[in-house]
């Protein structure tokens, strides 16, 4: 039996994991989806590490699984649970020091992603339903939206303050359909920063709601 703990994007919300969880249940894991205060303005990365550390508790030779904005707090609770994997999901993949606001200019992700978007025909102008939604069930969509809540800034100018990348196992997945980290940046990133070649699945930026089951078999598989 394996146990995952689960860490979600922007927002925080454990809910982002709800249709990943009891497909790993099901097939006789433990699985835990962490909820985290995204809109709390007095909690940054410290804060989130320190919730994600409080699930895993007790447990030892943890999978951990992190979506998006959640690349950033996975070293931080690398660093100090035992954490067997680490799989990284359409993540942000952070260098030591770096801030999550200072992500986006070191890694150039808004020239990748305006390239993205001339080349694949979709507008360059953000929007929920153009770079998030666009591939997610519209009930699923629908299911989601009390669980919404905005990123506050303060996680943005938080330090994310780790001195090395955990020398366990760790894979990158990737959407091949993301917007919004589109897949050659993803790849790249990965290239540069861990030395880690994707895996691609169906699916897009939330790819835990658009393919739930491609993500658990992967995770399983893993």
């Amino acid at each position: 039996m394996n146990t995952f703990v689960l860490i979600p994007g922007a927002g925080g919300a454990a809910w982002y994991w709800s249709h990943v969880v009891p497909l790993l249940q099901g097939a006789g894991h433990d699985a835990v989806a962490v909820d985290l205060p995204g809109d709390d303005e007095s909690a940054g990365l410290p804060e989130y590490a320190r919730l994600v550390l409080d699930a895993i508790g007790g447990r030892n030779d943890v999978v951990l699984v992190a979506q998006s904005l959640g690349g950033f707090t996975a070293p931080l609770v690398c660093e100090r649970a035992s954490v067997r994997k680490l799989i990284l999901v359409n993540a942000m993949i952070p260098i030591p020091g770096e801030t999550p606001g200072a992500w986006w200019d070191n890694t150039g992700w808004a020239a990748a992603q305006q390239s993205a978007a001339k080349a694949h025909g979709y507008s360059a102008e953000f929007d929920i339903d153009t770079y998030f939604l666009h591939d997610v069930p519209p009930e699923i969509a629908a299911e989601g939206e009390p669980h919404q809540r905005p990123e506050a800034n303060a996680v943005f100018g938080s330090v994310c303050n780790f001195t090395q990348w955990p020398k366990i196992p760790t894979r990158v997945l990737t959407g091949e359909a993301d917007r919004f980290f589109p897949l050659d940046f993803q790849r790249r990133v990965a290239r540069e920063r861990l030395g880690v070649e994707p895996d691609v699945v169906p699916g897009g930026h939330l790819l835990a709601l658009a393919n739930p089951d491609g993500v658990a078999s992967y995770l399983l598989r893993s």
